[in-house]
């Protein structure tokens, strides 16, 4: 598999708590948006060359490529495997679970839990 290095620059509003980051999904569809704060996670991490790395989310819109892109920045930053939930589908709880199990390195759950359906953000606007 052949790696390309991108030149970015870096997004002010990346700015992670104890919960991820919180921001809309067109927001991580902007071009490098995405990337540049998973690099950010990797860029961090210390002796994952060669371990696993488990990867899932909850199955919303854009989860697939999130995932997508997440399998192949492992990749390149030396993760020897990824596991991943069957159709990218992984609870936290699940993954923890399967992090354990496998003596994975960590994980990275792709996920908007915290945030209220569509439905439920109109109806506290009425």
């Amino acid at each position: 598999m052949k790696f390309h290095k991108i030149k970015t620059t870096a997004f002010e509003d990346q700015e992670p708590g104890t919960s991820g980051l919180r921001k809309l999904v067109t927001r991580f569809q902007e071009p490098d948006y995405l990337e540049n704060y998973l690099q950010s996670i990797f860029d961090c991490l210390e002796n994952k060359r060669g371990q696993a790395l488990v990867i899932g989310g909850d199955g919303r819109f854009f989860n697939d490529e999130a995932i997508k892109k997440a399998i192949l920045m492992a990749a390149a930053n030396g993760f020897g495997r990824v596991i991943v939930g069957q159709d990218g589908l992984l609870s936290t709880p699940a993954a923890s679970h399967i992090i354990r199990n496998n003596k994975a390195f960590g994980g990275l759950i792709f996920s908007a839990s915290h945030n209220p359906r569509a439905e439920e953000r109109r109806v506290g606007k009425e």
